[in-house]
Order: structure tokens, then C-alpha cells, then sequence
């Protein structure tokens, strides 16, 4: 297994290779390649069970961290890997193949910890940083709240100043990590109604008056704690606030278009896997005397399957490079990408299990739990409808 501090210290970038119509750097080969390693060797062998156990594999994100998988674009200065966004989806895209729940897990540590290099001041950066890249601590996202999924700019959990301190009371929903994660990265109001009265703060498990709800029970992300975070007179120091006041939103929707094609990214990764393991049984499963592979109504939508993951590939490379590029139309493509390509590679893997038949709804078959845990994807980070919403307004502004 490389590291890739070493490979990020040779720097080769003169040899390509092709990924789709991408152009691949040899260190962007070689990282994902060592991404795609550690999926077979590490997290593929231990998924079902994971899954089976809800066992949450601290250990397991550790050693991803040693490889830089936990702060994948964060700043070099305080143990970040500095690479891009599109690195980003190489990365989460080969992951995902071993274990999706894994993978996604890393998405929203890296993105929590993303905020603190963005928006964090000095000391925030030096305290927090080295310890989430090296997953000493673990990270959570802290935004959508029981009466406020999709609109998030109606939160009513608030903070109110108290001389060095802000008092804050309210609670937080389907928090993954949550009573488990260190750090808490959290969205709280601040001032009036709306997104401008929002604030972004950085909240350390173990500050009194914070606690946790019951583990949720789930269809899928198994092996990934979620939970509600509840903030009870929860004294959070100033020196913790993220930004100034009213600046968290902001923060917040910066984050999403990253979070967006991070997670789309773990959807191509584990329907391509599905796509695989559909493809191998057909060539294995005979029916009336010969390989079901030779039928074309399996022909065809082995085809269609192919077709559709090279279609989402190509989307999500290509929003991904808009947001490295900080071209205007950044958040929509995002938008575009995550509705497009959560969607399609949901449909995959259930087509995957659909040429499975029988065998395919059986946990003894991994594409079960592809299913189960894809579903979710067309959910977070903003519903696929919330996307078509973005979309929409950037069309018709």
C-alpha cells in the first residue's frame, strides 16, 4: 500500500492516462489506484458484516487518514494532501467500491474539517486541523434539524451571547457520527429569521450541555452511527465561532456544493462495483440451457447499465473540475451532477439486482446492500428535488 505523502512529494504529472474522455495526471493514477487497494484489501472483505453488526470501524478511518483520505483538500499547512476537488471524486469514487457507508463517513469528516480551513481563523486551524487529519479526532456536520430538512434557512436552534460565551439551545437531526465524532461542526441562528441570521461554530464533544440521541435505526448506512445532537444551555466559548455572526450559511452552502459531488462520487463508485458483480453472475447463471448473459433482454440492459455510469462519470468529472476552477456557474453544476448521478446509479444497482433475481435479494449477495445504502444519496446533501429547485433558479435568474 503506498502513501500518499510520497507520492504527492515525487509530484509526476507528466505521464496520462485516460478516464473516460479525463485526461489522468500519473499521480492522479497512482492515487486512485491506492484508494481502489485499500477498498479491495481493507473495507470490501468487512462491509457485509460492518453492515450487519452496525459496527462504525474507527480503526479502519484511521488508516485511510494515514494515506491523507482525511483532509483530501485541505491546505498542506496542517497535515492536509492540498489536492483538488476532482482528486476528491477518484478518490470517494474508488472507495466507495469496497464499502459505501465507509467511504461516505469520509465525505462529511472531510468536508466539516474543510469549513475550518476555509473559514477558521489561525488559531482554530492549528488547534483542530492536525488533529482531524490525522483522525485523532473525528468530525460531524451539524445543519438540518427536525422542522427543517429541506429548508435549512428555517433552523430554530439558537445561540445567544453570554459575555465569553454563547448559550446555545435547540438540536440537530440525522447527525451521522453523532455521539460518537469529537468535533461538531455546527449551523446555529444567531440573529434574525433567515440565512443571514445563521452562524457556523466548532463544538468539542464533552462541552456541558451537549448531548446525543438514541442511535437511529436505518435502511442502509449501517455501519455509520447517526443520531440527534442536542444543545441544552450548551456553552460554546466565542473563540469558537466560525467566521463572523451571520456568516455560517454561507459557509455552509460552500461546503454543499463540495458535499454534493463527494457523495455522487460515492454513487458511481459502488453502482460501477454492482455493474461488475451483475455482469459477472450473468456470464455465470444458466437458465433454459445456457448463460442468461446470451439472452438479449439481459444484453441490453447490461448496455444501458454501462452506458448511464460512463454518462454519470463524465458529469461529475466535469462539475468537479467547474468547482476547482471557481467558474460562476459552480453551484449549479454541482446541483446537476449530484441530481443526475445519484438517481442514475441508484437505478443501477437495482437493475443489478434485478439480473441477480432471487439471489440479489439475499444479504448473502452484496448488491442488497448497495441498494439499501444508495438510497439514501438522493436524500442528503439536499434532495435530488432541492437540486432540480438550484437548478432551476440559476436557469432563470
Amino acid at each position: 500500500m503506498g502513501n500518499l505523502s510520497i507520492i504527492l512529494l515525487k509530484r509526476r504529472s507528466a505521464a496520462l492516462s485516460h478516464r473516460g474522455s479525463f485526461m489522468l495526471s500519473e499521480e492522479q493514477s497512482a492515487i486512485q489506484d491506492m484508494a481502489r487497494n485499500f477498498a479491495t484489501e481493507k473495507l470490501a472483505p468487512h462491509a457485509k458484516q460492518w453492515d450487519e453488526d452496525k459496527h462504525f470501524p474507527v480503526d479502519t478511518l484511521k488508516e485511510m487518514a494515514g494515506l491523507g483520505f482525511a483532509g483530501i483538500y485541505l491546505r498542506e499547512e496542517h497535515g492536509g494532501s492540498g489536492l483538488s476537488r476532482f482528486d476528491a471524486a477518484l478518490i470517494f469514487e474508488a472507495l466507495s467500491g469496497g464499502c459505501t457507508s465507509t467511504a461516505a463517513y469520509m465525505t462529511i469528516h472531510n468536508m466539516a474539517s474543510w469549513m475550518i480551513d476555509s473559514f477558521g481563523n489561525a488559531e482554530q486551524r492549528a488547534k483542530y486541523l492536525p488533529r482531524l487529519t490525522s483522525m485523532e479526532s473525528i468530525a460531524s456536520y451539524c445543519l438540518t434539524e427536525p422542522g427543517s430538512g429541506s429548508d435549512a434557512g428555517a433552523m430554530r436552534s439558537r445561540a445567544e451571547r453570554d459575555g465569553d460565551h454563547y448559550v446555545l439551545n435547540g438540536s440537530k437531526a440525522f447527525i451521522s457520527g453523532g455521539g460518537v465524532s469529537d468535533i461538531y461542526v455546527a449551523m446555529v441562528r444567531t440573529g434574525d429569521e433567515g440565512a443571514k441570521g445563521v452562524s457556523c461554530f466548532i463544538i468539542e464533544k464533552g462541552t456541558p450541555g451537549l448531548s446525543f440521541g438514541a442511535n437511529e435505526k436505518k435502511m442502509g448506512w449501517n455501519n455509520q452511527p447517526t443520531a440527534q445532537v442536542i444543545f441544552e444551555d450548551c456553552r460554546v466559548p466565542v473563540e469558537n465561532r466560525v467566521g463572523e455572526e451571520g456568516e455560517g450559511f454561507k459557509f455552509g452552502m460552500m461546503g454543499l456544493d463540495g458535499g454534493r459531488l463527494n457523495i455522487a462520487a460515492c454513487s458511481l463508485g459502488t453502482a460501477q462495483r454492482a455493474f461488475e458483480k451483475a455482469l459477472e453472475y450473468a456470464k455465470d447463471r444458466e437458465q433454459f440451457g445456457q448463460s442468461i448473459a446470451e439472452f438479449q433482454a439481459i444484453q441490453f440492459k447490461l448496455a444501458d447499465m454501462a452506458t448511464d455510469l460512463e454518462a454519470a462519470r463524465l458529469m461529475l468529472y466535469e462539475a468537479a473540475k467547474t468547482l476547482d476552477e471557481g467558474k460562476p456557474e459552480k453551484t449549479r453544476k454541482s446541483a446537476m451532477a449530484k441530481r443526475f448521478v445519484t438517481d442514475t446509479c441508484f437505478n443501477v444497482a437495482n437493475e443489478a439486482l434485478q439480473i441477480h433475481g432471487g439471489y440479489g435479494y439475499l444479504q448473502d449477495y452484496e448488491v442488497e446492500r448497495m441498494v439499501r445504502d444508495l438510497r439514501v444519496h438522493q436524500i442528503l446533501e439536499g434532495t435530488n428535488e432541492i437540486m432540480r429547485m438550484i437548478i432551476a433558479r440559476d436557469l432563470l435568474k
